[in-house]
């Protein structure tokens, strides 16, 4: 999937990763890149096309789509990280608003612009997971599961969107020096290493990219006896 002269959609294009995402897009030489926020006033970068979007609701996800009939690749980033194990009273209802926003989100995203993208000859979808796809820590419990469902979901729509040429590449890091990782005292690569990666691998046709070292190796670990899901703290 080439990226110059593509149109591209980022949710949560206005912090973090996201913004990274744009800033990347434009120096790939992307033609236009449309910057998906809750605010679209909060989307300062000059070049972007500000796009009001909130993936947690289906009218906003419904007029992205028709706003933005012009899109060949479409990042699925937007989401939301919050602390606490499973144990904790709160639980349930943090762990809907993790699925709300990083699973759900992704899959209504996804099904509004499959029909835009197979339009344009394919295109591609480019999901953002983590290394919390494969394996729970107690603190991050919550987003831990979300983002084993979009690992997962992820491989279900790279069945689903193959037949119209569609290329749904799924993203893994450990820790990004983003807001989401404020107060983690933990090594950390910066958004635009991860970003670098991702689009290189996405240009080159690839279906997972693995960001860093840590996700490389704890993959490495998924087969390994016992497990690295098994033994991870």
């Amino acid at each position: 999937m080439k990226i110059a002269g593509s149109t591209v959609l980022v949710t949560g294009a206005n912090r973090g990763i996201g913004l990274a995402f744009t800033k990347a897009f434009l120096a790939r030489g992307a033609r236009k890149v449309y910057a998906g926020a809750r605010d679209p006033s909060s989307v300062t970068l000059d070049g972007v096309v500000p796009l009001k979007l909130d993936v947690t609701s289906p009218e906003d996800v419904e007029a992205a789509a028709r706003e933005a009939g012009d899109v060949t690749i479409v990042v699925n980033n937007a989401g939301i990280a919050a602390t606490g194990n499973l144990l904790d009273p709160n639980a349930e209802s943090s762990l809907r608003s993790h699925l709300e926003t990083n699973v759900f989100g992704v899959l209504r995203v996804s099904q509004a612009f499959a029909p835009v993208l197979a339009r344009h000859g394919g295109g591609g979808l480019l999901n953002v997971a983590s290394i919390g796809s494969w394996f729970t820590t107690p603190m991050l419990a919550n987003y831990a599961v979300s983002k084993a469902a979009v690992w997962s979901l992820s491989n279900g729509l790279r069945h689903d969107l193959r037949a119209q040429g569609t290329q749904v590449m799924t993203l893994h890091m450990a820790f990004v020096d983003t807001d989401l990782t404020r107060g983690i005292d933990a090594p950390k690569s910066t958004p635009e290493e991860i970003v670098a990666y991702a689009l290189d691998q996405f240009e080159a046709g690839a279906e997972e990219a693995l960001a860093d070292d840590l996700t490389r190796q704890v993959h490495r670990g998924l087969s390994a006896v016992p497990a690295v899901y098994l033994t991870a703290r």
